[in-house]
């Protein structure tokens, strides 16, 4: 699109909340004008270097996930105020023994997208991968085999903009499917309503539970511990190979490693920036399907992080993801069975935790003078019913302490 004088107001608007996902979405629809650079700590953000045009402004303003999330309305039978739209809920993994070792749960992600590559329904998957040159940092990939998913299977807990390079695909034409974060999804969804070549082109969206985005700080916290020199690094894996599988660092000479409990509970955790913190839809509840780990809770009620066989949480939200996940199940790429939706907070009560104080948090920004982004039709008020009110108090509090005191990276 060509440029105009000024700078988006939405995307400044932003910015200054600490609402930035990094999706990438911007950069896309305003070409030239704004581009996906990670400033320190190491969040992806967007540099505007040149106006925008009054139609990729109203574009960006409709669909940034920082200004506005995608409703759960309209998508499915069934909405759960915390788990979202859903037709089915299984549990279960990928038939391939490789593809569920490779992956960071039970491979199901991976599954899929091998069998909607082989039976012609999409001719490649645009996702995130290790860069090369930085196998710390990520890069958004376009995979058109089995094998190529495979190498590149696995979770990425750092900065990624996989949206910020759609527009070349669109272009592109043909059929393919985008894998990405909640908030990846929700600005793609958004997106749809105002440029028909989405619809056309993008034929499956696959998303996964979120735990929110580190900054790259993270890693070097990671590789710090692990006596590892960030230049000496030829690869980097935050996880899989094995359930959940530990953070490995190789190297010429060698390898650092870490649980996946000690690397994420320990330093990426600590990391996570603000927008994650107070995501009303971090389940991916507008994608066509999403996964998730499918823990197991010890006595306490927590999740297991003990080392065994993966096991993916499977849910299917709208029509065109249940048609997938029936052909895989069919096919026998997926081995998986159903359960009940109300056991998904046993296996993942971090997830619900944070759906609950969505609204006590984001009450808190308006005193501060600060923006949120708009969540209507995704269950808010319905969850955070559920909370303790003196979990939502403390919450309510400490969100408003640290947003004044410009500290809610800690929050």
């Amino acid at each position: 699109m060509g440029q105009s004088g000024a700078t988006s107001p939405t995307v400044a608007r932003v910015l200054r909340g600490e609402l930035c996902s990094g999706c990438g979405l911007c950069a896309s629809v305003a070409g030239p004008a704004i581009r996906m650079e990670q400033p320190a700590p190491g969040y992806a953000r967007p540099a505007q270097s040149g106006g925008v045009t009054p139609e990729a402004e109203r574009i960006i303003a409709a669909s940034c996930p920082g200004a506005v999330v995608a409703p759960w309305t309209g998508v499915a039978p069934e909405i759960h105020p915390y788990w979202g739209p859903w037709r089915r809920v299984l549990t279960g993994h990928a038939t391939d023994e490789t593809v569920r070792f490779e992956g960071s749960s039970g491979g199901a992600i991976s599954g899929l997208l091998i069998h909607a590559l082989e039976t012609g329904l999409i001719d490649r998957v645009v996702h995130v991968a290790a860069a090369e040159g930085d196998p710390t940092r990520n890069a958004t990939v376009v995979s058109r085999t089995a094998a190529e998913i495979v190498r590149r299977a696995g979770s990425r807990y750092t900065a990624s903009s996989p949206l910020a390079g759609l527009e070349a695909e669109l272009a592109a034409g043909g059929a393919f499917a985008v894998v990405g974060k909640p908030c990846d999804v929700s600005a793609l969804r958004q997106l749809a309503l105002r440029d028909p070549r989405v619809g056309r082109h993008v034929k499956v969206v696959l998303s996964f539970f979120c735990g929110g985005i580190p900054s790259h700080d993270g890693v070097r916290r990671i590789l710090k511990t692990m006596g590892v020199a960030f230049e000496d690094v030829r690869a980097f894996r935050f996880r899989g190979r094995g359930w959940p599988g530990d953070c490995v660092a190789e190297t010429d000479t060698g390898e650092g490693r870490m649980s996946y409990p000690d690397s994420w509970g320990g330093h990426l955790s600590k990391e996570v920036q603000f927008r994650c913190k107070i995501c009303p839809d971090a389940v991916g509840g507008a994608a066509d399907i999403a996964c998730a780990d499918a823990w197991y809770g010890d006595d306490d009620g927590y999740p297991a992080f003990d080392e065994q066989e993966g096991r993916s949480l499977i849910v299917s939200r709208t029509e065109a993801g249940e048609r997938l996940l029936s052909a895989a199940l069919g096919a026998g790429r997926l081995d998986a069975e159903p359960v009940p939706v109300n056991e998904i907070d046993a296996m993942q009560p971090s997830q619900a935790r944070r759906k609950r104080l969505v609204l006590a948090r984001t009450l808190a920004l308006p005193l501060a003078l600060q923006p949120r982004p708009r969540m209507a039709g995704l269950k808010v008020l319905e969850a955070a019913r559920r909370a303790p009110l003196v979990e939502a108090l403390r919450n309510f509090v400490g969100t408003l302490r640290r947003t004044m005191l410009g500290r809610r990276s800690r929050l």
